[in-house]
């Protein structure tokens, strides 16, 4: 059962990486428009996050469940050491939905549209970052429960040149995401070779924001080369991944989109897979030399087994209604 529990784990990060992210992109690319096509770009992220809006932070929720319940250990030690980026980005979280809320539905349209846009925008650039921190913060080594000053403890074990480095990939894949998502959300030709440039330029983004996280992984002495590459797996995940890049670029140029959406996802999966699987199932790596694993900091057996129950019974209810809730916007727009 506990690599059932595993599997809902992984299942919901990619999910929320994917899903959310796109989410987190949206106001990332309309950020990074001229304003003279804010209004028109803004249209067609709205219609492309539209079927996950109210449902990508469920993933997040999951997550944190199933490390709460059946990886208590694990659990506290990134409320612990990680608590200041994890404030910051639940706090981004809580102001890009209001400010969201607020800009899209305001009975009154004022000034204020101006303050709840700048809301959004900056929600949605910085919690994506913060997320992008606490993610390089365990695997860097960069937590050590042996220091003994707070700026050790609470600040550089999460602020530090690959965690930066990281965090802007992580802004660069939401706004990869987000760009890709909204393809198939346009149906003038203006409005779609508008969108597939700015696919373009986020796939620049996303490479150069790559090098620079191998670049401070070096520089760092995190072995995320050896990652990657030492092993036939890393070695797959990054050519599948850069095949999948390769069939987007072709699908934009043919104009045949139905399929890229499935390629980007797949795409995440893979950089996920490459960047992560050497060290599985080590899920936080400290600066001492010891770590926190999904296999032996677990909760008791019966609550592994109930905990597994849980995910299986209610994934009967939420994959179904997620896959209804998506058709329907889609008929919607039809």
């Amino acid at each position: 059962m506990i690599y059932i529990v595993i599997g809902f784990l992984w299942l919901s990060i990619c999910l929320y990486v994917i899903l959310g992210g796109a989410d987190f992109g949206a106001g990332i690319v309309e950020l990074f428009t001229k304003k003279n096509a804010r209004h028109k770009t803004k249209e067609i992220m709205y219609e492309s996050i539209a079927p996950v809006w109210e449902a990508n932070h469920m993933w997040l929720i999951i997550a944190i469940v199933i490390l709460f319940v059946g990886f208590p250990e694990i659990y506290t030690t990134l409320s612990t050491y990680l608590h200041i980026p994890l404030v910051l980005m639940l706090l981004g979280i809580i102001a890009r939905g209001t400010a969201f809320t607020f800009r899209h539905y305001d009975a009154v349209k004022d000034k204020w549209q101006v303050v709840y846009t700048q809301i959004f925008y900056f929600s949605s650039l910085l919690t994506p970052f913060f997320l992008g921190l606490i993610a390089a913060a365990t695997v860097s080594h960069s937590i050590n429960p042996d220091a003994t000053h707070f700026l050790d403890l609470y600040i550089f074990s999460w602020f530090n040149a690959f965690g930066i480095a990281v965090g802007l990939f992580t802004i660069s894949i939401c706004a990869y995401l987000a760009s890709i998502f909204a393809l198939r959300e346009t149906t003038d030709r203006l409005e779609l070779g508008l969108m597939i440039k700015k696919s373009k330029q986020t796939m620049i983004f996303v490479v150069i924001a790559g090098i620079l996280v191998f670049f401070t992984a070096y520089i760092s002495d995190i072995p995320l080369l050896t990652w990657v590459f030492s092993q036939p797996l890393g070695i797959m995940a990054t050519l599948f991944a850069t095949i999948a890049l390769g069939l987007i670029l072709r699908a934009m140029n043919r104009r045949k989109l139905l399929p890229v959406r499935a390629l980007a996802g797949f795409q995440i999966i893979m950089i996920l897979v490459a960047a992560t699987y050497q060290h599985n199932p080590n899920i936080i790596l400290f600066g001492n030399g010891q770590h926190l694993s999904l296999l032996e900091h677990v909760a008791s057996a019966k609550t592994i087994s109930a905990l597994g129950w849980a995910l299986i019974l209610g994934s009967l209810f939420i994959l179904p209604f997620l896959f209804y809730l998506m058709v329907s916007f889609s008929k919607q727009r039809k």
